[in-house]
């Protein structure tokens, strides 16, 4: 049968594969072209009959069974799931199988004939000709048999696996290599990008892949292949993101590599079910696109962005597009008149420079007419130009060039060349005035500063020639990103995998200020970011310890917004028992801040609840005549601990004071562990040992209440209302049993007295070791030092300062809160005294939430 060649059109996105499979009807099959970031949208097939076996891994088929109907067997592992490539880019130049000089025939199978050649001689095969030049661009010593073993190896076990477009499985792992080459990625990358599926969709080992490819290639695969395995439901999802997180910040080529296959899965998603589409456009939009982002990788985010904006929002998709077609000759005339007039001026000052236009992207026009409220016309006519120069000094050399030529818009000149993005992104941008009066955004920067603004972390891994060896390794760009560092942190520090994974959608959503240190260092955090959000930045106990701040040399309160250029300083406390308030969490920005906040409370609240439990056993054991000191120990607890499944001694006094073990529970295996109630008879003499005094949050003080008819109970003085004597209490049996003190005119205390059977009484009975809780309102003038002086004189009233807040009113009256512990309350009315002869300080008073 005469031999044809089948050119069959496919969809997917700008950019893409073209892919093209030979075909008899029996036999192994591989594509006979590549995938590439820009291209047309052909595709090629190859079907005839009588051709043999074209390479391994490669399927024939015959002219009665075209490509186009084959589906993916559900057997065969392959991932359904994802999208299958529809061939959405040009074959490159240098492959021989372009499409304009296609040979047919008797010539088709000579060809095709010579991929068969790598498994004998060490040559590369013309399937992998347009990759391996694209990789040697930037790698030119670059190892074209180690891939070429990659790629066999592939093909070998993806043989007999299809996408949901018929197309050889292959197809894919090709595709997503090329991406990574046009990036600029090392040699190790790209062999897991040929190998990334093969752990998940076939019988292809790990211990295999580090024989065959070492244990670099099989950590960068072993990372992926974690990554793909999404499970249904939100919990699932914030646990995958957590482990996307874990394993980018051993290998950050790992999530680039997870990007390059999202973006080829995106170029074909049109083979997908629309529902499935929608939810990958969507996780794309939320999670993967902004990663990009904070990677630097705006080649990638770009056109994720507009591919999955067409999949949601396909209509206002081809609106914008239709708009643009509309105004797209106006705006190339204008974007021409003012490269050549910038290339004029700079060549008049002898600045050697490359200007182009820069594009505008569907997504972020969509993004700027929503978030803005403005008209298309208003973004789309705005004309982005770009600046490339040599040198930094080129840089600042040619701004002075524009604004000499160009009138500048105020407020509208940003360097992140002297103070760069969270993603190393460097340029120097500016918007003038041009021609008829429209404004013209200028970028300039230089070339190495373009290939990281374009590629970002990618740009950074380049082999290193050292000696005649090559070697390749993370670059020291990648430690400069904080980024990573700080999502390790939260990962760790985050308890719920859905919490962990609300901070790190806020985080890629929100944009940045940048204050200063006193002493200079550069700070970015979230728009909208406060003073608490500036400590927990510096450092966690300077966070805790938070109890003032000065922002620009003016005291100011800790719910202050910040804004770009600040300088703050912080005032702490030096008392061990400081710590935040739950009042931060409601104005906190930061994902840092907020983890911290949660953490600390957290473990205040385990803390009450291990010492809750320790008095739980401690009574029971008492009701049935144990002996404490012989019974309740390390080794005992540790091995009912260990029975129930927990931890440690700590976990179990924990889990009983939160109910959810019973103090009877754990004295019954005590008694069984001594052969029953008689075994553990003792007399009760022993158990003097074991009582220990009341104990309050934050310290081991008396907190100097009774309860009526109870000798033994854990007793806190509630933090809503700080009761001291002689203020008239109440007790509220708490549920972990426990009894907490509220004064009478407690904010809370009508809800809580509605539980009667809860209430209890209580009386104040101090003693040597008590301590309480004053907070106290300081209204002054406002003046330099003033916080500084106010703190002064309560720490030489031997007070431990546990938080400030102060509040500046527009007459310039400074309004102090302190909360601090003191041992005995009659010393009140000293104190307040004495702070009242402060200067400036017209009046001084106790405040508590009820009054």
């Amino acid at each position: 049968m005469e031999q044809a060649v089948d050119r069959s059109s496919g969809s997917g996105g700008a950019g893409g594969a073209a892919v093209g499979s030979a075909s008899t009807g029996a036999g192994p099959a591989v594509p006979v072209a590549s995938a590439g970031l820009a291209g047309s949208t052909a595709a090629t097939t190859v079907v005839g009959a009588g051709l043999g076996v074209v390479a391994p891994g490669v399927v024939a088929v015959p002219l009665s069974d075209p490509v186009g109907r084959l589906v993916v067997d559900p057997e065969s592992g392959a991932d359904g799931s994802l999208a299958a490539m529809a061939g959405t880019g040009a074959v490159p130049p240098t492959s021989s199988f372009a499409l304009a000089n296609a040979p047919t025939g008797r010539r088709v199978r000579a060809r095709l004939a010579r991929f068969n050649a790598p498994w004998q001689t060490p040559q590369v095969s013309e399937v992998l000709e347009p990759l391996i030049a694209t990789h040697r661009a930037s790698h030119p010593k670059a190892d074209a048999r180690l891939l070429q073993r990659a790629f066999d190896m592939a093909a070998r076990w993806h043989s007999g696996q299809y996408r949901k477009s018929g197309d050889p499985y292959i197809t894919h792992p090709l595709a997503v290599a090329t991406i990574l080459a046009n990036l600029g990625m090392d040699t190790t990358t790209l062999v897991a990008a040929l190998l990334h599926d093969t752990i998940e969709d076939t019988d292809y080992g790990l211990d295999q892949m580090k024989v065959d490819f070492g244990p670099e290639v099989t950590l960068l695969v072993d990372g992926v292949t974690k990554l793909d395995k999404v499970k249904l439901g939100d919990a699932a999802k914030a646990e995958t993101i957590r482990k996307m997180v874990v394993a980018m910040a051993k290998d950050p080529r790992v999530l680039v590599i997870k990007l390059a296959d999202r973006l080829h899965n995106m170029r074909t998603l049109t083979f997908l079910p629309l529902a499935k589409r929608e939810q990958k456009a969507k996780e794309t939009l939320e999670i993967l696109a902004p990663l990009a982002h904070r990677l630097g990788m705006n080649t990638i985010k770009w056109e994720l962005e507009d591919l999955a904006f067409a999949n949601l929002f396909p209509k206002r998709y081809e609106e914008i597009n239709r708009l643009i077609g509309e105004h797209q000759p106006q705006r190339e005339a204008l974007l021409r008149q003012v490269t050549q007039k910038v290339q004029v001026d700079l060549k008049a000052a002898k600045i050697k420079a490359e200007t182009t236009g820069r594009p505008k992207h569907l997504y972020s026009i969509y993004q700027k007419m929503i978030v803005r409220g403005r008209d298309f016309n208003d973004i789309y006519d705005l004309v982005g130009v770009r600046i490339l120069v040599d040198t930094v000094r080129d840089c600042y050399a040619a701004l002075g060039v524009i604004h000499a030529n160009w009138q500048p818009v105020p407020g509208r000149f940003k360097d992140y060349i002297a103070m760069p993005k969270f993603n190393m992104y460097q340029s120097l941008h500016t918007t003038v005035i041009g021609p008829s009066g429209k404004p013209v955004e200028m970028q300039i920067r230089t070339y190495a500063m373009h290939r990281t603004a374009e590629f970002g972390i990618a740009a950074h891994w380049k082999y290193k020639e050292k000696k005649g060896e090559t070697v390749v390794g993370p670059p020291a760009h990648i430690d400069e990103m904080t980024w990573l560092r700080q999502l390790l942190d939260w990962q760790r520090e985050a308890a719920d995998p859905s919490e962990f994974l609300d901070a790190l959608r806020f985080d890629l959503s929100s944009q940045e200020v940048y204050v200063f240190t006193p002493k200079g260092d550069v700070i970015p955090l979230p728009t909208a970011s406060t003073p608490v959000d500036f400590a927990y930045a510096v450092h966690t106990e300077v966070g805790h310890k938070c109890i003032g701040a000065r922002v620009n040399g003016k005291l100011v309160p800790l719910e202050s917004t910040l804004s770009n250029g600040d300088v703050i300083e912080i005032f702490t406390s030096k008392s061990d028992t400081a710590g935040p308030t739950q009042d931060w969490l409601g104005f906190v920005k930061s994902p840092r801040a907020r983890t911290k906040i949660r953490q600390y409370f957290n473990k205040e609240r385990r803390e009450e609840a291990i010492e809750a439990g320790k008095d739980s056993i401690v009574k029971a054991m008492r009701k049935q005549g144990m002996p404490l000191q012989r019974m309740l120990t390390s080794d005992n607890l540790m091995t009912i601990a260990r029975d129930l499944h927990l931890a440690d001694v700590a976990s179990l006094y924990a889990a009983v004071g939160d109910s959810q073990v019973s103090a009877q529970s754990v004295v019954q295996r005590l008694m069984a562990g001594y052969g029953g109630e008689e075994g553990a008879a003792e007399d009760l003499a022993e158990t003097a040992v074991a009582t220990r005094p009341p104990r309050r949050s934050g310290g081991t003080s008396d907190p100097g209440v009774v309860v009526r008819g109870v000798s033994d109970v854990w007793i806190k003085l509630a933090r809503c209302c700080t009761p001291v004597p002689p203020d008239s209490v109440f007790g509220f049996v708490t549920r972990s049993g426990g009894v907490s003190v509220h004064r009478d005119d407690c904010a809370n205390a009508e809800d809580l007295k509605a539980q009667t059977e809860r209430v209890v009484e209580v009386s104040w009975r101090l003693t040597s070791a008590s301590t309480f809780l004053v907070a106290i309102q300081v209204e002054a003038l406002d003046r330099h030092k003033l916080l500084a002086d106010v703190t002064r004189v309560l720490s030489d009233e031997r007070v431990n300062i546990l938080s400030a807040t102060v509040t500046t009113t527009r007459d310039r009256v400074a309004v102090s809160r302190f909360s601090f512990e003191m041992a005995d309350p009659k010393h009140l009315g000293h104190l307040l005294a004495a702070v009242r002869k402060v200067d400036g300080v017209f009046d001084a008073y106790r405040v508590t939430s009820g009054a």
